[in-house]
């Protein structure tokens, strides 16, 4: 069962009233989305966007007789195109959670080390897969992406073994068995699989996710109207980096107001009910 992150804190932030018009650009499975409709009721607007095909095939049945909200499969770093094809206003409030979800994780898209699942690692089938990226790719780039994306200190290591067996690599199950041998035996401390850093740098450089979050703020004024809303939602120290690198330039141009100076987190007893939001991070800005 899905459960939305800082869901109290999400609403508290957004702040919604009836007939307003909104925009959720990670949909999901829409745990956000049927909250925020109570908030604006059938006289306002909700624009639910997902990237993942399933997902937004889901979200139409999920609100299929709701004529007031719209439900598109596409990438939230393109949604100013989104909304003009859609004929869809700028938004009173904008939300991302930025977070990976756990339906993702039994999608067969190969997004999990734990399972026996095809080389792809993409949203979209319309990104380069992780099985065509290891046929072309050199050890240099691939050292670079595990440092950059994973923080992972044994990368060469790591990408010495792959190099050594990306022909043999056919599934997930198989890459995560090479980088487990790959790093010493305590690894973390046994904190974490020893696949975690590398996966996720991994789906992070393919599906350009930190240059999807630079593009989505640097065109917040083109979604949300003056005195709109936006609430980010994000996961690890990387990308809420970025999200408050960005949110303190569109400041300092006097372009976007800073709700909260220090991220808002999710409290005990939300940790205890739902361990995957222990690391959430919530930031809020208005439009100027």
């Amino acid at each position: 069962m899905h459960i939305p992150v800082l869901l109290k804190e999400v609403m508290d932030a957004l702040n919604l009233k009836i007939g307003e018009v909104v925009i959720d650009g990670t949909a999901g499975s829409g745990g956000h989305a049927k909250e925020i409709l109570k908030k604006i009721g059938e006289s306002g607007k909700l624009l639910l966007v997902d990237w993942d095909r399933t997902n937004a095939e889901n979200l139409k049945k999920e609100f299929a007789g709701k004529k007031n909200v719209v439900c598109v499969d596409g990438n939230y770093a393109g949604l100013p195109q989104i909304m003009k094809e859609n004929k869809f206003p700028k938004a009173n409030a904008l939300l991302l959670d930025l977070g990976f979800s756990s339906e993702q994780l039994g999608s067969g898209r190969g997004f999990s080390f734990m399972k026996d699942e095809p080389l792809v690692m993409t949203y979209s089938d319309e990104r380069e897969s992780l099985a065509e990226f290891l046929r072309h790719t050199n050890a240099k780039e691939l050292i670079e992406i595990i440092r950059k994306y994973g923080e992972e200190r044994y990368a060469k290591g790591i990408v010495e073994n792959i190099m050594a067996e990306r022909r043999k690599i056919r599934t997930t199950r198989e890459l995560a068995d090479v980088i487990k041998k790959s790093v010493p035996k305590n690894y973390e401390r046994g904190r974490i699989h020893p696949a975690t850093r590398t996966f996720q740098a991994l789906r992070i450089y393919l599906n350009k996710e930190f240059e999807n979050i630079e593009k989505v703020i640097s065109s917040l004024e083109e979604i949300v109207g003056p005195g709109g809303r936006v609430a980010i939602i994000s996961f690890h120290s990387l990308e809420d980096r970025i999200v408050k690198q960005s949110f303190n330039e569109l400041k300092n141009k006097g372009r976007l107001l800073l709700v909260n100076k220090k991220p808002i987190n999710p409290s005990q007893e939300e940790i205890q009910i739902n361990p995957r939001s222990r690391s959430a991070k919530l930031r809020i800005g208005v439009i100027s």
